[in-house]
């Protein structure tokens, strides 16, 4: 079991995984002290989150796809067996 976690499988080689939120502190001065930082964590994250729906769009494009394909080979196997 543990061989089947560590080895990815279809499906699980490009797994969607959302960014962190990126932390605003509440002190207005260490927002300013630390403002280079934190903006760049908030682009950062915008950037991240583009990818992170492009990546769910992706995965939800070839789900469709391949129970279509399922759908399919279901429909062969009923032929198949008379059903």
């Amino acid at each position: 079991m543990a061989l089947l976690i560590c080895v990815p499988g279809p499906g699980f080689t490009d797994s969607c995984l959302a960014p962190a939120r990126p932390f605003l502190p509440s002190d207005s001065q260490a927002a300013r002290d630390y403002a280079d930082l934190i903006r760049r964590d908030f682009e950062d994250y915008i950037q991240d989150i583009q990818s992170y729906f492009r990546c769910h769009d992706d995965e939800r494009a070839r789900a469709f796809k391949e129970a279509r394909e399922v759908s399919e080979d279901y429909g062969r196997f009923l032929q198949l067996v008379g059903d």
